[in-house]
């Protein structure tokens, strides 16, 4: 995987999980079945709709799994005893997946007409703020402080 400009910067520390986070979502983007919608619901309040006509609730299976909602449907009736003239309904397995913010909890899931609708919601979270006192000298090992050290370094400067 290639490193992205963004996160090579010395002001971005501790993001690679980003970076990772990124290359998932753009493995799983290419998926067009089954077709969805994300919703607002309310201020802090997300819905997801999956067509899944044809699917029972025991052919669908919703989870969390490392930050990342799968939702899967395994279409119990393959027609093996059925004669098709014509068939255009797809009734194909599938899996969908949908990466999740921190503080993103999910709600609920129900099946209504033939749409699975998956509720989330965005934890509010009250920004950390700390003072971090400064002190004298770097760290000694053991004791807490060492005694400072003051050291001079000449440089030459070409003309």
């Amino acid at each position: 995987m290639s490193r992205l400009p963004t996160f090579d910067s010395p002001f971005m520390l501790g993001f690679d999980h980003l970076e990772h986070l990124l290359d998932r979502v753009s493995k799983s983007s290419g998926e067009g079945y089954p077709p969805y919608n994300i919703e607002r619901i309310g201020e802090n309040g997300l819905r997801i709709t999956l067509a899944v006509a044809g699917f029972t609730m025991d052919d669908l299976d919703v989870y969390v799994e490392d930050n990342q909602l799968v939702v899967r449907g395994r279409n119990g009736d393959n027609g093996e005893d059925r004669v098709f003239l014509h068939r255009g309904i797809a009734a194909r397995q599938f899996q969908r997946s949908f990466v999740l913010a921190e503080g993103i909890e999910i709600k609920g899931a129900f099946l209504d007409s033939g749409l699975l609708n998956i509720d989330l919601m965005r934890q509010v979270i009250e920004p950390d703020v700390r003072t971090i006192k400064i002190e004298k000298g770097p760290p000694g090992p053991g004791s807490g402080q060492a005694k400072a050290r003051s050291k001079t370094i000449e440089v030459e400067q070409d003309h």
